[in-house]
């Protein structure tokens, strides 16, 4: 079922949420809250979307990019599921890019973003996730998990003036929201 996803100002997407509980992996439950985020996700065209994002405070959050119109010249990205999720940068490393968020729609900003990074958890059936990625991957990762601790990127700017309108920063992009 496609959810209304919620936006900035809503109080809950401001608090931490809670770590999955072991108990639910696998569980009728969780599939119910993956099945409803992934159609979210693909009816809004987002990169990757948090369980906070619907109303849902746990540690859940999937992420995928292929052919998408709205990052048309980036890597694609697998489909994955990520619950629990600890992020480990492995280096100092810091670049801006910019981005979107479909719980901030229509507007984009640049945000500093650790460049590479492992980042481990599990999937829906408690089995072990531990990747090491870089570049948009590593963006997007980053950008679906503050959601898990209640940060939303206009959080982590440090020049506002390059937060704005996407009609107005990119006219090819007006019309499609953001995440």
């Amino acid at each position: 079922m496609i959810r209304p996803i919620l936006k900035m100002g809503t109080p809950s997407l401001m608090e931490p949420s809670a770590a999955l509980p072991k108990k639910l992996f696998g569980s009728a439950e969780l599939q119910q809250l993956l099945a409803d985020m992934k159609e979210t996700m693909i009816s809004a065209s987002g990169a990757g979307l948090a369980a906070p994002q619907i109303g849902e405070n746990v540690r859940v959050v999937m992420f995928e990019l292929k052919n998408n119109v709205r990052y048309p010249d980036e890597e694609s990205i697998p489909f994955t599921i990520l619950i629990n999720p600890k992020l480990t940068p492995l280096d100092d490393e810091v670049e801006d890019g910019w981005e979107g968020c479909l719980s901030v729609p229509g507007m984009r900003g640049v945000v500093p973003r650790a460049t590479k990074l492992r980042y481990t958890g599990f999937d829906e059936h408690g089995g072990k996730i531990d990747r090491t990625v870089s570049g948009f991957h590593a963006r997007v990762v980053q950008h679906e998990c503050d959601h898990l601790d209640g940060v939303l990127y206009p959080m982590r700017m440090t020049d506002m003036s390059q937060f704005g309108f996407t009609e107005i920063l990119f006219p090819e992009l007006a019309g499609k929201d953001d995440d």
